[in-house]
C-alpha cells in the first residue's frame, strides 16, 4: 500500500477545516499541518488515530486512499459538536464541574457509614 497521507490530509481538511482549526483541534501548530501536508514531517501513531477520528475516515483512507473495505454495514451517527468546540476531556470538565466533588464524596461518606455500622 502506497503512503499517500500528504495528500490525503490536504483533501479531507480541506472539505471542512482550515490548518489552523485542524491545529486547535489536535492541539499542535499550523506549522506541523502545514509541514505534514507538504511531507516534510509525519505525525505520530496517536495523532493518525486521532485524525482519523476527527476527519471521519478510516485510517486505511487516510494512510493510503483506500476506502474502508466493510461499506455494508450503516456509518455509525457521529454526534457534530458546534463549531470551534471539541470533546471536552476528564480534566477540563472536573474544572468547569469542581462543585461535584462534594455530592461524590458526600456518597462515598454514606456508603462507607452504612458498612461501619
Amino acid at each position: 500500500m502506497e503512503n499517500v497521507f500528504k495528500q490525503q490530509l490536504v483533501k479531507l481538511r480541506q472539505q471542512n477545516l482550515s490548518q489552523e482549526q485542524l491545529a486547535h483541534e489536535l492541539f499542535v501548530s499550523r506549522q506541523s499541518i502545514s509541514k505534514w501536508e507538504q511531507g516534510e514531517t509525519a505525525p505520530d501513531l496517536d495523532t493518525v488515530v486521532k485524525l482519523a477520528n476527527l476527519l471521519q475516515v478510516d485510517l486505511n483512507e487516510l494512510v493510503g486512499g483506500q476506502p474502508a473495505a466493510d461499506d455494508s454495514q450503516p456509518a455509525k451517527s457521529r454526534s457534530v459538536l458546534p463549531e470551534g468546540q471539541r470533546p471536552m476531556n476528564g480534566w477540563e470538565f472536573f474544572s468547569k464541574n469542581w462543585w461535584m466533588i462534594f455530592p461524590l464524596l458526600a456518597a462515598l461518606a454514606w456508603v462507607v457509614a452504612m458498612f461501619q455500622h
